[in-house]
């Protein structure tokens, strides 16, 4: 059967998570000679160590995993408390520093809240699919998600907690939640985001959207680091500057180039082959994700399934957008191709996950 499943997966989306990495960490070797290649050398360590827990997820059943998933659930929870008490870093407090590296709870939680989402949805479908659409039931989801989300937007990290709303909104959607709760939260979001922006925002998110609509207001303060993005990705032009050759990246005028802005240091030095071919390797990823969700064998891979494609879908708009200057900053990393060691152990898991839900599929075809 080990071998029936091995088969059945999808082999596709680890061929091109692992081409991402790759072209990631030539960007960073790029990116980091004036601190001697300390972020490269870095996210080669945790590569490796990302490939340790992938095939560590791809051998553990899900359905053993969803069962696991409010004790870690509430490791989480536990976890983006603890980390509210350590010392900010660049204003958020999201990381507990462990000697020369971090650990940032947030982007691990992913993973427990997806599983523990599924866990509840499928506890409260076990009388009927119509019980999801019970107001009650809804609250009970929606408290679920709300505390995660809560925690982390007092870090406060924002672009990581609307990557949490994108997934759940996507799993509700694939549960059969009813068109009429949809039709509500698209106007209570129409409602509320200027409520929001006047009345509940902080100042420095503030001046994020405000960079967003008008850059050139603050060239040289708020509207900085967008512009210098924008003319990195423009000089790059069809082939690019070359490694080591980028004016903008190695000239320190893009900050920071290793996480946030990773992309236009692509756009800068790589060219626009390169960074083209990195959209359309994302959207092969993301379709075979959504591909996966549709043939699972259960509606638990379902719902994790979508729940995953959620977060790699938020993250893959929202970075290659933001440098773009088509969506405001949120400091979110770019999956497999940002420096960083919880995001890329975490993608990685992510693509286990994936990858034992499509070795799950059609399992009764081998069934005498």
């Amino acid at each position: 059967m080990r071998k029936r499943e091995l088969k059945n997966m999808e082999w596709g989306i680890l061929v091109v998570a692992i081409i991402l990495c790759t072209i990631g960490i030539v960007a960073l070797f790029s990116a980091t000679q004036e601190t001697e290649y300390e972020e490269f050398t870095k996210q080669i360590i945790w590569f490796v160590v990302s490939l340790i827990a992938m095939v560590v997820m791809m051998f553990i059943d899900y359905n053993l995993l969803l069962k696991a998933s409010p004790v870690l659930y509430g490791i989480s929870i536990i976890l983006l408390i603890a980390v509210l008490f350590t010392t900010p870093i660049n204003g958020a407090s999201s990381w507990f520093n462990i000697g020369a590296f971090s650990f940032q709870p947030g982007e691990f939680a992913k993973i427990s809240v997806i599983l523990f989402f599924t866990y509840a949805i499928l506890k409260i479908q076990r009388k009927g699919q119509e019980e999801i659409n019970r107001p009650t039931r809804l609250l009970i989801l929606f408290a679920t998600i709300a505390v995660p989300i809560l925690l982390i937007i007092k870090q406060p990290d924002y672009g990581t907690a609307l990557a949490y709303i994108v997934a759940v909104a996507l799993m509700l959607f694939s549960a059969g939640i009813d068109k009429r709760y949809i039709i509500v939260t698209i106007l209570t979001i129409v409602i509320a985001v200027p409520l929001l922006y006047n009345f509940v925002l902080p100042e420095h998110a503030k001046n994020r959207i405000d960079v967003f609509l008008h850059p050139e207001s603050d060239p040289r303060g708020s509207g900085y680091n967008i512009i210098q993005s924008k003319l990195a990705i423009g000089a790059g032009g069809l082939t690019g500057m070359g490694l080591l050759k980028g004016n903008q990246t190695q000239l320190g005028f893009l900050y920071p180039k290793t996480t946030d802005f990773i992309y236009s240091v692509i756009g800068e030095e790589m060219g626009f082959i390169v960074a083209g071919g990195i959209i359309l390797l994302f959207v092969y990823l993301i379709t075979k994700c959504i591909y996966i969700a549709k043939t699972a064998k259960d509606k638990a891979g379902s719902l994790i399934a979508i729940g995953i494609t959620g977060v790699f879908l938020f993250h893959v708009v929202e970075n290659i957008g933001m440098v773009m200057g088509l969506l405001p900053i949120t400091g979110v990393p770019l999956p497999f191709v940002s420096y960083g060691g919880s995001s890329l152990i975490t993608n990685f898991m992510f693509i286990g996950i994936l990858l034992n839900i499509s070795g799950k599929r059609q399992k009764t075809i081998f069934v005498k």
